[in-house]
């Protein structure tokens, strides 16, 4: 998404109540346009396929096809556009699921638009927002033999710090004015990071450093 431009989103929830709703609080913010509503799962990827919007806001609970298997599907068929999950439930499984799927937000429904609005633009712009109390319950998967333990991984000492900034939100060029470097050489960790650890973007880069108490 190119700065200054607007925020397309399709909103993705089985509930019409919500739908409308969330419609009409998004319709009021300057910089973002709802370009099409989903009552399933398979209506999101539809309406990702003729809308190409920057993210979608799914909800997890839905029928024919669920949120996180709609997010998988999204993020393999159309990755241009990321997801926020918005749900009511945030469980350890829920969470994972939609982290391991591609999600790059989650938040629950008691968000306001403030904070909605605040993580589909970071999702859009390439960041990781996840709600504060989904963030404990990640920390809290982590057994605790682990955050005593040296962690599994063949991260440099200048990766694992390049994550930890991740983690705390902090985008590319972010990250490079923390650590005085430039922002190619912190797209160069970033790569490197996401290949040793196997994972596909920052959102679950950063569910591992929470469960590996990297973070």
């Amino acid at each position: 998404m190119a700065a200054g431009s607007e925020l397309r989103v399709v909103v993705a929830d089985d509930q019409r109540v919500i739908r409308d709703g969330l419609e009409l609080l998004l319709g009021l913010v300057d910089g973002v346009t709802v370009v099409a509503t989903a009552a399933d799962g398979l209506a999101a990827v539809a309406a990702v396929a003729e809308h190409a919007p920057d993210v979608v806001l799914m909800d997890l609970r839905m029928p024919r096809c669920d949120g996180v298997e709609a997010t998988r599907r999204v993020r393999a068929e159309y990755p241009g556009t990321q997801v926020v999950v918005l749900t009511t439930y945030a469980d350890d499984a829920d969470i994972l699921a939609a982290l391991r799927a591609g999600a790059r937000g989650y938040l629950t429904k008691d968000a306001g638009v403030e904070e909605i609005t605040r993580a589909l633009r970071r999702v859009a712009g390439g960041q990781a927002d996840l709600d504060p109390d989904v963030q404990r319950k990640l920390l809290e998967l982590i057994p605790g033999e682990h955050l005593r333990a040296p962690v599994a991984h063949d991260l440099t000492d200048r990766e694992v710090e390049v994550l930890r900034l991740i983690a705390q939100g902090l985008s590319n060029p972010d990250i490079a004015g923390r650590l005085f470097i430039s922002e190619a050489t912190v797209k160069t960790h970033v790569n490197h990071i996401f290949a040793k650890l196997e994972v596909r973007d920052r959102a679950q880069a950063v569910a591992y450093a929470f469960r590996q108490g990297i973070v």
